[in-house]
C-alpha cells in the first residue's frame, strides 16, 4: 500500500489482530507488501493510541487491565497519571507495581526504561510487562491468588517482598480519605502495607473523581505515602489538605 493508504492498512492490522490475538511484523510486512520498518512505525502509532501492545517481533492485544471500561475520558486520565509516573521511574530502577487498572496503565510506557527489576502480584501486569518489547527484569510475589483483587494475597507473598527492597511502589486506590489516607473495598490489606513498608518512595496514583470517597478499609495512611500523583481536576481545596500533610501531589494534565 502507499503511504496515502496508511490509516487504512493500520485499520486493517487492527482487524487482523482482534481476529488472531497477536500478528508479526514480518507476517505483516509480506501481507502488506511493505518494509518492516514501516510496520513498525504501524504498531507504535498504535500502541501510543492504547490500541495494542507491542512484544518482541510483532504485538499483541491489548490486556484486559489496561483496558479502561469507564470510556474515553477517563482512559485519557489514566493515561496522564501513568506518564506523569513513570517520568519518576530512573534508570535501573527497582519498582513495585501493585495490581489495577490505572496501575497497569504505566506499562506501555515502561518498554524504553532501561535496566528496570519490577516486582508484581498480578499475573495480567507480570503478562504485558513480559510481552513488552525491552522486557525489564520480572519478579512475581507468588501467594494465595485472590479472585477479588485478581492477584495474589497472604503469607508468603509478604515474606518474599521483605526479602528484597525497592526504590518505587506504585499503586492505585478505591477512594481517598482526606483524613486518613487510601482506602479499599478489599478486606485483604497485609499485603499492601507490606510493600509500602519494602519501598523507599510509596507513590498512590488515583483519578480525582476518587478523592474524598471514605470507604470502611483503610489501606495505607498518609504516614506511609510519599507522593499522590492524579489529574488535573483534583479541587484546589482538596490538594491544599493533602500538601499540608506533607505529600506531593502531582496533577498530570492531558496532553
Amino acid at each position: 500500500m502507499s503511504k496515502r493508504n496508511t490509516p487504512q492498512r493500520r485499520h486493517n492490522i487492527l482487524a487482523l489482530l482482534n481476529a488472531q490475538g497477536e500478528v508479526s511484523v514480518d507476517a505483516l510486512a509480506k501481507r502488506f507488501e511493505t518494509s518492516e520498518v514501516t510496520i513498525r512505525k504501524d504498531l507504535a502509532a498504535l500502541e501510543s493510541h492504547g490500541l495494542l501492545l507491542r512484544r518482541y517481533g510483532g504485538a499483541v492485544t491489548m490486556p484486559q487491565e489496561l483496558i479502561a471500561g469507564q470510556g474515553q475520558q477517563v482512559s485519557l486520565y489514566k493515561q496522564a497519571i501513568a506518564r506523569a509516573a513513570v517520568a519518576r521511574i530512573r534508570e535501573h530502577a527497582r519498582i513495585i507495581i501493585d495490581s489495577g487498572s490505572t496501575t497497569a496503565s504505566m506499562i506501555p510506557e515502561l518498554g524504553q526504561q532501561p535496566g528496570l527489576v519490577v516486582m508484581t502480584n498480578s499475573l495480567n501486569v507480570a503478562r504485558a510487562l513480559s510481552e513488552l518489547e525491552h522486557e525489564p527484569v520480572l519478579l512475581m510475589t507468588g501467594g494465595t491468588w485472590d479472585p477479588h483483587s485478581e492477584s495474589f494475597q497472604g503469607q508468603v507473598a509478604e515474606q518474599v517482598l521483605r526479602s528484597y527492597d525497592f526504590d518505587q511502589l506504585f499503586i492505585g486506590a478505591d477512594g481517598i480519605d482526606l483524613q486518613r489516607g487510601t482506602t479499599t473495598f478489599n478486606e485483604l490489606l497485609g499485603l499492601s502495607r507490606v510493600m509500602a513498608e519494602v519501598a523507599r518512595e510509596v507513590i498512590v496514583m488515583v483519578e480525582s473523581d476518587k478523592v474524598g470517597r471514605k470507604i470502611p478499609n483503610l489501606e495505607l495512611p498518609w504516614s506511609s505515602i510519599n507522593t499522590l500523583i492524579t489529574d488535573e481536576r483534583l479541587p484546589n481545596e482538596a490538594r491544599s489538605q493533602i500538601e499540608d500533610r506533607g505529600i506531593n501531589v502531582i496533577c498530570a494534565a492531558i496532553s
